[in-house]
């Protein structure tokens, strides 16, 4: 069975970084998709990125394109999401979850919440100056 815990959220000033981690472990654990997602306060949950099995293709949401990276080391593993130009408005708990996937072309989080079926518990990431 897959678990996914996640870690490295914090505070953080306007223009800052910060590097998110997602360990996975149980069977198999480079065949699932993995996507972060994320929910502030008072919104509805969202996707930011997702990485497919082998780390061929990722995918971004508009919001986060050109700030954030999705990368992936089977060996660990891990995935991460390195998040740079941080702004208040990226204020959120940050989840990843998985999805079975070992011959997915390509991964989606776009209105996607539904097709993954193991989540991790969050990391709050807080962008304040």
């Amino acid at each position: 069975q897959l678990q996914l815990v996640e870690s490295g959220g914090g505070l953080v000033q306007p223009g800052g970084s910060l590097r998110l981690s997602c360990a996975a472990s149980g069977f198999a654990v480079d065949s699932y998709v993995i996507g972060w997602f994320r929910q502030a306060p008072g919104k509805e949950r969202e996707g930011v990125s997702c990485v497919t099995s082998f780390g061929s293709r990722t995918t971004y949401a508009d919001s986060v394109k050109g700030r954030f990276t999705i990368s992936r080391d089977n060996a660990k593993p891990t995935v991460y999401l390195q998040m740079n130009s941080l702004k208040p408005e990226d204020t959120a708990v940050y989840y990843c979850a998985a999805v079975w996937g070992p011959l997915r072309p390509a991964c989606t989080v776009i209105s996607a919440q539904g097709l993954y079926t193991t989540w991790g518990q969050g990391t709050q990431v807080t962008v304040s100056s």
